[in-house]
Parts: C-alpha cells; sequence; structure tokens
C-alpha cells in the first residue's frame, strides 16, 4: 500500500467563502454571520483583495462597549470599524503540520489562505483536525507511522493553557 501523502491546506481549506465588504453595517454582517453558522469571515474589497476579518469576537466587543445600547448604535458602526486589519494568513501549500503549529502559535481560530495575494479560501482549526484525523486513518490503513517533524521539530506538547 501506498504511503499516505502529508495534506496541505490546498487539500482541505474552504474555497467557497462568505465574505464580507468593509461598508456593511455591523448588525447586517452579525446577521450574516449567524445566518451561515459561522463564527468569522474575510472582509473583502471591491476588487475582492482581503482588507480584514470579521469575527463573532469583534460583533461583541461592539455589543460589550461602554457606548453600546438597544437603539439603532449597530445600525451606524460598519465592519470597518471593528474588523482586525492585521490579519495572518497561510499559503495553499503549507502542510498541515505547519499549519497546525501556527494555529497553536498565533491562537487564532482561522486563516485567510492567499496564493499570490488572492484570497483563494479559508483554513479553519476544525478543518485542520478533520484532516489530521483523516491523516491518522490512511497511515494506519497503510500501517505506516507518522514522518518526521520538518526540519526534525519536537511536537509541541507543553504549550501554555491560558490565552
Amino acid at each position: 500500500m501506498e504511503i499516505p501523502q502529508v495534506p496541505t491546506v490546498r487539500d482541505f481549506m474552504t474555497r467557497s467563502l462568505v465574505t464580507l465588504r468593509p461598508e456593511v453595517t455591523l448588525a447586517a454582517a452579525a446577521e450574516e454571520l449567524l445566518a451561515n453558522e459561522i463564527s468569522g469571515a474575510p472582509v473583502v474589497d471591491e476588487n475582492g483583495a482581503l482588507v480584514g476579518l470579521l469575527s463573532e469576537f469583534d460583533c461583541l466587543r461592539a455589543v460589550a462597549s461602554a457606548g453600546y445600547q438597544f437603539d439603532d448604535h449597530d445600525d451606524a458602526e460598519t465592519v470597518a470599524e471593528v474588523m482586525v486589519t492585521e490579519c495572518h494568513t497561510v499559503e495553499p501549500g503549507l502542510d498541515l503540520f505547519g499549519l497546525a503549529h501556527e494555529f497553536v502559535r498565533l491562537r487564532v481560530r482561522r486563516f485567510p489562505v492567499l496564493d499570490d495575494g488572492r484570497l483563494v479560501g479559508q483554513v479553519s482549526r476544525r478543518d485542520a483536525l478533520r484532516a489530521a484525523l483523516q491523516l491518522r486513518r490512511d497511515f494506519r490503513r497503510a500501517h505506516q507511522e507518522y514522518p518526521d517533524y520538518p526540519e526534525r521539530r519536537v511536537p509541541i506538547r507543553n504549550y501554555p493553557s491560558s490565552r
């Protein structure tokens, strides 16, 4: 039996994305997240270029702000005002082990996937976990052990438990 290959982000990223625009109201964006049962979405400009990320956390931060009231406040606030603009991204060729390392190191829930600067997908922690379990099943079927970590890296075992 053939030895399974470690998948890359390209193999398991989500290609069909819900995206948001910066000028959309925060209320409309929150409705979009809830309607699609997602915890966040990339924010793109009129040319489809990534300009930020909006998460449930960002929406809740606006709700928790001292000035939030149950009026039209959230209809005046836009995605651009609360989105994260300094977002970490990954490339489609990154392997599963490198991706897992980045998720642990940066403590983010998702990465936009950029190919030559163009948004081509998104990958979540859940996507990575699903791919890891599938790889494990594939290795077991092939009666193989996991390959060495890239550059003989030792698996992370005792990373910080506090946020």
